[in-house]
């Protein structure tokens, strides 16, 4: 439990920013992806699903799974804000964008590996 805990408060957190600055995460949603407003609301609500799932040992698994899944569906997201870095300058910086989007790697890796 201790090893997923740091994991599952950092989906948590992020989930519930999805709720409560939508506009931060709407913005960053790629134009030909569909409507933000319900993507955004879905990742978030997913974030928190999983977040809570990998506290329940008989769903640990599957929550990982999902959470694995979602990050690879949101890459595009990172990847969006690196290309529009103009855009985004008040957000971060170019190269700080451009440094997130590899980074999606081991935090799949770390969830992979706390949901054993």
């Amino acid at each position: 439990m201790r090893r997923t805990l740091p994991v599952a408060a950092l989906f948590l957190a992020s989930g519930t920013l999805h709720f409560v600055r939508p506009r931060l995460f709407e913005a960053i949603v790629p134009p030909q992806m569909g409507d933000p407003r319900a993507l955004v609301a879905l990742s978030g609500a997913a974030e928190i699903a999983g977040a809570l799932g990998l506290l329940i040992p008989a769903t640990r698994r599957t929550a990982g799974l999902g959470l694995i899944a979602l990050l690879l569906a949101v890459w595009p997201a990172n990847v969006y804000m690196a290309l529009e870095a103009e855009r985004f300058r008040r957000v971060a910086p170019a190269w700080l964008l451009w440094a997130r989007v590899p980074l999606q790697l081991p935090l799949i890796g770390w969830v992979e590996r706390v949901s054993r």
